[in-house]
């Protein structure tokens, strides 16, 4: 079976289209459905159903779709690993919401300006989430939170970034303490059910502060932004930019010692694209 052929079908599924495909492809449309022809011979069943302009994938086409991706990027992880010279190949990165949005962009542009033949997938989640992805191979790295347990001997850590807690507060409130903005302004809490919210429900605790709770989620922009709107005060991790626009805010340091949330990237010694993760992780600290 020629790869090129199952690389032409996912397109076809991708873009929904024969001359679309062609046009990425940069091949006739008759060679896309000869190409597609000469596939569904080889598997016996029919994999895309035409109508008009358009086509959209059968039952058949469906249930091979997914697979058909995995064995493209492992023969791409193939030509990597085959390659002592040029890295190429397809990184699968996790990213938390607080990375994804602020450090990784600028850790991208360095990686494909160095390594023009380096792919990304990026899968977004929860730094619990991401921890099971790398630890079951489902990415080879993650941009997460420390997890607040031992990790297994297959995987490793490295820092890139610490966030001490401040108190976010309107720039109408910058003369108070912060402290006293905490015990008597409504609390926007950072969700506690999440490991960076922890750590700010624990340093209330051992300050001995009882806030005066109103809204509790696992959104630090949208917290900036119900600050701004003077719903309340907030004791989040100094997150790194971009943050909204235009709010007009303070950020409080702590007066006691609090342990500071930490960013790095997990990855797997296994992996087969090892190669391309010592490059994420030789960029990310160029960035961070």
């Amino acid at each position: 079976m020629d790869t090129q052929f199952l690389n032409t079908f996912v397109i076809v599924a991708d873009r929904g289209s024969m001359a679309a495909a062609a046009r990425e492809l940069n091949i006739t449309p008759a060679a896309v459905s000869q190409q597609i022809r000469t596939l569904e011979r080889e598997l016996g069943a029919p994999l895309i159903a035409r109508a008009g302009r358009t086509v959209s994938v059968t039952e058949e086409g469906a249930r091979i779709l997914e697979r058909a991706r995995d064995l493209l990027r492992d023969v791409a992880d193939l030509r990597s690993v085959a390659n002592d010279k040029a890295l190429s190949g397809e990184l699968r990165l996790g990213a938390c919401p607080t990375a994804l949005a602020g450090m990784l962009p600028d850790i991208l542009v360095r990686m494909v300006q160095q390594f023009p033949q380096i792919n990304v997938f990026i899968k977004p989640g929860y730094s619990a989430d991401l921890y099971r992805a790398v630890e079951a191979g489902d990415v080879d790295a993650a941009i997460v939170l420390q997890a607040p347990f031992s990790l297994p001997k297959t995987c490793d850590w490295r820092l890139l970034r610490e966030e001490p807690l401040v108190v976010l507060a309107p720039e109408s409130m910058a003369h108070r303490d912060p402290h006293e903005l905490l015990a008597n302004e409504p609390l926007i809490r950072y969700d506690r059910h999440q490991w960076g919210g922890r750590q700010a429900d624990e340093y209330l605790r051992n300050a001995g502060i009882v806030p005066r709770e109103r809204f509790e989620l696992n959104a630090l922009n949208a917290i900036a932004v119900m600050v701004d709107r003077g719903l309340g005060v907030s004791l989040v991790p100094d997150w790194a930019q971009p943050w909204p626009e235009g709010l007009r805010l303070v950020r409080m340091p702590l007066p006691n010692e609090c342990v500071p949330r930490r960013i790095g990237i997990v990855w797997s010694r296994s992996s087969v694209r090892v190669r391309l993760v010592h490059v994420l992780l030789e960029e990310s600290c160029k960035v961070c």
